[in-house]
């Protein structure tokens, strides 16, 4: 009898290893089945993240472009001079797009104030481009020209009563006015004018100045 337990017959033999045959081929299928649904988790997610990407990566690209090219309708002008000065300044421009201006800066951001002009010209000269606005611009561009800025840096946003057009976009040296935020101009016109190569100070800070 001990003979018989130490040495299990030819078929008992045969049936422990079909049955540990058994184990592994379904550990084998198992461990494929994982992988496989791991590999296809990863790549649904990957697919609609490399879409996602690949589509900003287009948009990017298409606005670099078109700022590269000349914007219909922008004015550039002339600036003689960039001092600081204490001195009230007047500029020929309505809002003014440079020149002379306080020696604080305007802190980037969304006003619902007008701001002191002189000190939003220093903030253009620092790389900003300053949004404004006049009373003929509705509440609903108001919202969408805060909801563009959000809490993107070198923007400021703020009301300019004296200027004629309902909306203009300010660089230092430059300016654009439109009749509506969706107006596909106004990205451009950030893209390509903020921290631009027109910028007299580039890297200058848009932040730690003056609050309007």
């Amino acid at each position: 009898m001990m003979d018989n337990q130490k040495n299990p017959a030819p078929s008992q033999r045969a049936r422990a290893q079909a049955v540990v045959a058994q184990q592994q081929r379904r550990a084998k299928r198992t461990k494929a089945l994982t992988i496989g649904i791991a590999a296809a988790a990863v790549l649904a997610i990957a697919v609609p993240t490399a879409v996602v990407i690949g589509n900003q990566a287009a948009e990017r690209d298409a606005l670099a472009a078109a700022a590269a090219r000349p914007i219909d309708g922008v004015q550039t002008f002339e600036i003689a001079s960039s001092n600081h000065t204490e001195a009230p300044v007047s500029y020929p421009q309505s809002p003014g797009v440079g020149g002379d201006h306080f020696p604080g800066w305007a802190n980037c951001g969304v006003y619902d104030q007008e701001v002191v002009e002189t000190h939003a010209v220093h903030s253009l000269e620092h790389g900003a481009v300053w949004i404004s606005y006049n009373e003929d611009a509705s509440a609903e561009d108001v919202a969408a020209l805060k909801e563009l800025v959000g809490e993107r840096t070198y923007l400021l946003l703020s009301p300019f009563a004296a200027q004629e057009e309902p909306i203009k976009l300010s660089a230092w040296g430059s300016q654009l006015a439109v009749d509506s935020p969706t107006d596909p101009r106004v990205e451009t016109f950030i893209q390509k004018y903020r921290q631009g190569p027109q910028t007299p100070e580039p890297g200058a800070a848009c932040t730690g100045g003056i609050d309007g």
